[in-house]
């Protein structure tokens, strides 16, 4: 125990970014600098003999977030050279800087019951061009996972804050924080459930009602808002590989597109779009676009 204890409270290998005990993400996910592919093989391959050098009887599991082809990544390549298996996670879901919750517990089972096992396993997290804010949002559902914090606004603060901003909107212009905090809270109120991921049930979204619509010239004006549904269809729910698909889209132009007063105060009376009437299961995606100005709203 104490030969353990010496040996993992040694400095951090160079190259990697210690977030707790045991689990480590590669520096370059964590800056805004783009490597040549030979630097970043290079790069990789020497944070990984710093790694293997500083823990040189732990064994590690890495995961690596990008848009999942058919392809091998570089980084698997270079990894596999040194008897490291990269396990492939999506950056998005259907635009959102999230995964679903089959797909999180699934992570998350894989990494607690790994980490469990004892301090001489690791867990190294990586990221491509665009997809940090999934992989500071994994980082945030582990740590409330496994109960090393509970508040779901600063867990995922913190870890956010460990990466210049602009990583943040490099895959979109969108703030993917409210939808990120609604996912961790099933995380953290998992227990208060008698299963989780509950039972998914076949819903019919009837309606969306907002409080008030975003000002999209500035200047306040007439708004013609474009809803689509994205999700799995609820025929085939049970593929979980199944890309998701445009269930609902709105009228773009006729009789059935309404337009709404967008107040200077950003305030309007409540906004209810009526008669969608879409059957849905599981993780769904709501879009609203400005059908005048193609701007993406939520």
């Amino acid at each position: 125990m104490d030969l353990l204890r010496k040996l993992f409270n040694r400095k951090t290998p160079d190259g990697l970014h210690e977030i707790c005990d045991q689990v480590f993400v590669f520096g370059s996910c964590l800056s805004t600098d783009s490597l040549e592919e030979e630097n970043y093989k290079t790069y990789l391959t020497g944070a990984v003999n710093q790694l293997q050098e500083h823990f040189p009887d732990a064994s590690s599991l890495v995961f690596n977030f990008r848009d999942v082809v058919d392809t091998r990544s570089v980084m698997a390549d270079v990894l596999s050279e040194h008897g490291l298996t990269v396990m492939d996670y999506p950056r998005h879901y259907q635009g959102c800087s999230l995964l679903p919750v089959k797909v999180m517990k699934k992570f998350l089972c894989y990494c607690n019951s790994w980490l469990s096992l004892g301090p001489s396993k690791l867990i190294l997290l990586h990221c491509e061009r665009g997809a940090w804010p999934v992989l500071a949002f994994m980082l945030a559902a582990l740590l409330i996972y496994r109960k090393q914090y509970s508040d779901e606004y600063k867990t995922l603060d913190m870890i956010c804050k460990k990466a210049p901003v602009e990583l943040m909107h490099l895959f979109s212009p969108l703030n993917p924080i409210p939808s990120q905090l609604r996912y961790l809270q099933y995380v953290s109120r998992r227990t208060m459930v008698s299963e989780w991921p509950p039972m998914e049930r076949a819903l019919t979204v009837d309606c969306v009602m907002l409080r008030c619509l975003p000002d999209v010239s500035g200047q306040g004006s007439f708004l013609r808002p474009v809803f689509r549904v994205y999700g799995q269809d609820p025929l085939f729910v049970d593929d979980d590989k199944k890309k998701p698909e445009l269930l609902y889209s709105s009228a773009k132009k006729g009789k059935h597109l309404k337009i709404y007063k967008q107040l200077f105060s950003n305030k309007v009376e409540l906004v209810k779009i009526d008669d969608i009437n879409c059957h849905v299961q599981g993780d769904i995606v709501i879009e609203c676009l400005s059908n005048d100005m193609e701007v993406m709203m939520f």
